[in-house]
């Protein structure tokens, strides 16, 4: 089972992001927080930023919006050649609409879920997303401790995908560690969104190494 690692700039130094995203050609692709204050308590960057992060960049974009009015904003994200851009259901009128514009775009549709959104409601709507993001911390800050109270959740998602038509990644972000993620592999994740696990160690591509591995065993057991 192939395994993602998508290191998340929010624990990147701010002031050198074109460097910071350099640093980690070694990931699948860089993982971007899109904040506006409302729908999460913090602020980080909009669309003008990410388009200019876009143009450097030598990895893909997976784009995360923790945003209001998801609907009216997530395809402007794909238009600027953004990869994959995930959108979360309590911010989403129409899901299935906004995950087909997305697509038509030519970006990889994601859909989001807070930790106590339950994932059955969305189960019928799978096939028409390329990854389900579960929230594994309550989103808005990084640094947050891994809750294992979404382990049974993501077993659920992982269970209702198995044997299906859908080839939909399976993505966690939060509290990710090279502990962690084995608990979340076993579960049934396949896409790992890391932050200061990566970000917050001397060596980059050892720590983007180092949870690759981890995971991949979890998956061989």
């Amino acid at each position: 089972m192939t395994c993602h690692i998508n290191p998340s700039i929010l624990s990147a130094d701010f002031s050198r992001l074109g460097e910071e995203l350099t640093a980690i050609t070694t990931a699948d692709a860089a993982h971007i927080d899109v904040m506006d204050g409302h729908f999460v308590p913090n602020l980080t960057w909009g669309l003008p930023v990410v388009k200019r992060l876009k143009e450097v960049s030598p990895v893909p974009f997976d784009v995360h919006l923790m945003i209001e009015d998801a609907d009216r904003w997530a395809p402007d994200y794909a238009e600027v050649g953004c990869e994959s851009v995930t959108f979360h259901a309590e911010a989403a009128i129409a899901p299935i609409k906004l995950a087909r514009t997305l697509r038509e775009s030519g970006a990889k549709a994601g859909m989001a879920l807070r930790p106590a959104t339950a994932v059955e409601p969305y189960l019928d709507m799978l096939i028409e997303l390329d990854m389900l993001l579960i929230m594994t911390v309550e989103p808005g800050f990084g640094g947050q401790k891994f809750l294992d109270v979404t382990l049974p959740k993501i077993r659920r998602a992982a269970a209702a995908l198995e044997g299906s038509d859908a080839p939909v990644m399976v993505q966690v972000d939060g509290g990710i560690t090279e502990e962690t993620i084995v608990r979340a592999a076993e579960a049934g994740a396949t896409c790992f969104v890391a932050g200061s696990s990566v970000y917050g160690t001397d060596d980059v591509e050892a720590s983007i190494a180092g949870l690759r591995q981890a995971a991949a065993s979890a998956h061989r057991h």
